[in-house]
């Protein structure tokens, strides 16, 4: 019989806690067999602050999607978010070795060693090692192998973060006895799932809005060549609304998914929505203006930031990003944020519909994450691009997705 293993997949985000289980049988695929989503308590901005109140709600959630999948977890694989973290891109080149000029695996891996060499120092630590194109005397090439040339250079998008901050997420899973096989950034881990091989070669941009942080990705040609993370997510938006109309959190989030869009509408001058809707005492009109004025400043403020910080990297061209934008995350779910998003950005957007092959249930855009995550424990990561297809990967998943 195939050796099996149980996967899993833990989000840490600021308002909740996402973990799927995922069960692999030797090279036949990977079912999953249990989830939970709670409540996130101590984490601030994609951030762990309270350590204790933070290990509580992730150990809480892992025991209950356990249970739930009536197994254990053999090992994790862990999304990373906050701004602490941060990417450079790297060139690495090497002379071509042989008297022939033929590339060959040697000159290969120390291209590869050469772009890797940048030291960070001792507070900040490598997530990931994302490889660009070869070029071969300066003409781009998928596989330098074989080719003949003097000087062979590689890119990679390496992504680094805060090591106290990783540090304290690891610590989270350690301290429920468990072991983190690897770390994914959690744009990545949304984008190896929800976009086609066609989407990133024609170029795409991978948005995922959470509760306490955005979370974005940028393919161009089918490689990743820029991620970035903003602190300010849905969570933002509730206390907007909460400070704005001078109303509690709860009644503002119920504001925001009832009656918020992402952009303002002329029409909502004159439309009014109630506070509870069953005219018991303190139940009041408010003007529907006023709240998607709101949502729609801080909306714009999180697409402004993210157009600012491509078009300083160099990379804000529409023409080179024809898949336009894919939203997802549990904000996505906004009422015309595809719509801001377009206004904002000025590409086409959509809201992720998730993969076709899971069940409704994990289509929800707050799945993305963890998702991506199984992914990758399935097909591990690799130097330059996710190594199986979604399609192809999410065949693997049918069977047993159906959850109590």
């Amino acid at each position: 019989m195939s050796e099996s293993r149980v996967v899993g997949a833990v989000e840490i985000g600021t308002s909740k806690v996402v973990v799927l289980l995922g069960e692999i049988i030797g090279d036949e695929g990977l079912n999953i067999i249990g989830h939970c989503v709670g409540s996130s308590k101590g984490v601030k901005k994609g951030e762990i602050q309270d350590l204790n109140a933070a290990s509580d709600c992730v150990h809480a959630a892992i025991m209950k999607a356990e249970k739930s999948a009536q197994s254990r977890i053999d090992e994790v694989y862990l999304a990373q978010t906050g701004s602490h973290l941060e990417g450079n891109f790297n060139v690495g080149g090497t002379n071509v070795s042989s008297s022939d000029n033929i590339v060959r695996q040697i000159d290969v891996d120390q291209a590869k060693e050469d772009a890797k060499r940048r030291k960070l120092p001792p507070s900040r630590t490598y997530i990931h090692h994302i490889q660009n194109p070869f070029a071969i005397d300066g003409h781009q090439v998928e596989s330098p192998l074989s080719h003949e040339g003097r000087q062979l250079q590689v890119g990679y998008w390496s992504v680094h973060g805060d090591s106290h901050k990783v540090s304290d997420s690891l610590r989270v899973i350690q301290g429920i006895d468990l072991d983190v096989s690897d770390m994914i950034i959690s744009s990545i881990a949304s984008g190896a799932v929800l976009l086609e091989d066609s989407e990133k070669e024609n170029g795409a941009l991978v948005i995922d809005i959470g509760g306490g942080t955005t979370d974005y990705v940028l393919y161009r040609k089918g490689y990743i060549v820029k991620t970035g993370v903003i602190p300010v997510g849905g969570d933002h938006i509730t206390n907007d609304l909460s400070i704005g109309l001078r109303v509690g959190r709860k009644s503002a989030e119920e504001f925001k998914v009832k009656n918020g869009r992402a952009y303002y509408d002329s029409a909502d001058r004159d439309e009014k929505v109630w506070l509870f809707g069953d005219l018991t005492i303190g139940d009041r009109e408010y003007p529907l203006a006023a709240i998607t004025k709101i949502i729609e400043a801080r909306v714009s403020e999180i697409f402004s930031i993210i157009k600012d910080q491509l078009e300083e990297a160099e990379l804000y061209e529409p023409a080179d990003i024809a898949s336009g934008v894919v939203l997802t995350g549990g904000t996505a779910q906004l009422a015309g944020i595809d719509e801001a998003a377009q206004r904002n950005l000025g590409l086409d957007a959509r809201v992720s519909e998730g993969p076709l092959d899971v069940t409704a249930e994990l289509r929800h855009p707050g799945y993305s994450t963890a998702l991506g995550l199984l992914h990758y424990a399935l097909t591990g990561q690799e130097d330059k691009r996710q190594a199986a297809k979604p399609n192809n990967l999410f065949r693997k998943l049918t069977g047993l997705l159906n959850f109590d």
